[in-house]
């Protein structure tokens, strides 16, 4: 049984729906089946996070152009990857330039790229103003941003921006830790674990989450065995996080290249999905 700090949540996780959110499957190429899946009528997909090529890429994709418009189709939610890691402001003119843009009103969003290094302001709202043009997003995910309060002011500007370039952006924060409490009011959802199963099982909740909603967090972990699916599931609800993606596979770099656990659906994935549609037990 986890240690867990603070109250969790009571009266909002009895009335929860646990849904799945998809970090990002590989590409459509090579992942058809796991891309095929998520338009399977009954899944419980909150959202799916597509990422070209580490970003929406130099031009539209005609392979991710039919995933987005199926998945649109059956009604899941597409977020665009966007990379923020430590938001620079960028010269005034820049922002300037960018200001103007955000005038001519736009239908849709997608996911932004935050983690490696410092990114200009401008940098992150051209790719994401790329999303929407070819993808037609409905939102974005920040991958890997900040938690420290004194990013915060960037980070409300950049969702701030990216609110006025779609009405109803769905944006979601992926810090992939607990990050200062004020992130919570900016987004959408935050990623609030991200990481191995042998972490996830013994991992605290901050004392703050407990004045939320649980479809305000979520939770990705790799790693996690068949035998303690429904453990993993029940921690989550405890947690009070509305939104999972749990996988067998797991996240590691060795001498052959990185292993990415998010790349394919675990083998479990019939099962989980039979298991959150049909809730989980406490």
């Amino acid at each position: 049984m986890p240690y867990l700090t603070g109250t969790p949540p009571t009266a909002t996780s009895t009335d929860l729906r646990t849904g799945l959110g998809i970090p990002g499957y590989a590409h459509p190429l090579l992942a058809p089946t796991e891309w095929g899946e998520l338009t399977r009528p009954g899944t419980p997909v909150h959202w799916v996070v597509l990422n070209v090529a580490d970003g929406p890429g130099t031009r539209p994709d005609p392979h991710c152009l039919e995933t987005a418009g199926r998945l649109r189709r059956a009604g899941v939610r597409v977020l665009g990857h966007l990379g923020t890691a430590r938001l620079e402001t960028g010269r005034r003119e820049t922002v300037r330039r960018e200001t103007a843009r955000l005038e001519t009103a736009h239908p849709d969003p997608a996911h932004l790229d935050t983690a490696h290094g410092a990114r200009a302001f401008g940098e992150v709202i051209s790719e994401a103003h790329r999303y929407l043009d070819w993808y037609r997003v409905d939102g974005f995910f920040l991958d890997r941003c900040p938690t420290e309060r004194a990013d915060l002011p960037a980070i409300r500007r950049t969702i701030t921006t990216l609110r006025a370039l779609r009405d109803e952006a769905h944006i979601v924060l992926g810090p992939g830790t607990h990050p200062h409490p004020g992130y919570a009011e900016c987004a959408d959802q935050l990623v609030t674990f991200r990481g191995s199963w042998s972490d996830y099982r013994w991992s605290q909740v901050a004392e703050w989450t407990a004045d939320y909603p649980p479809d305000r967090f979520c939770h990705f972990v790799h790693g996690v065995p068949r035998p303690h699916l429904d453990e993993a599931l029940r921690i989550a609800r405890w947690q009070g996080a509305a939104t999972i993606y749990f996988t067998d596979h797991t996240d590691r770099t060795d001498r052959g290249g990185r292993t990415d656990a998010w790349g394919t659906m675990p083998g479990y994935w019939d099962e989980i999905v039979s298991r959150i549609g049909t809730g989980v037990s406490e």
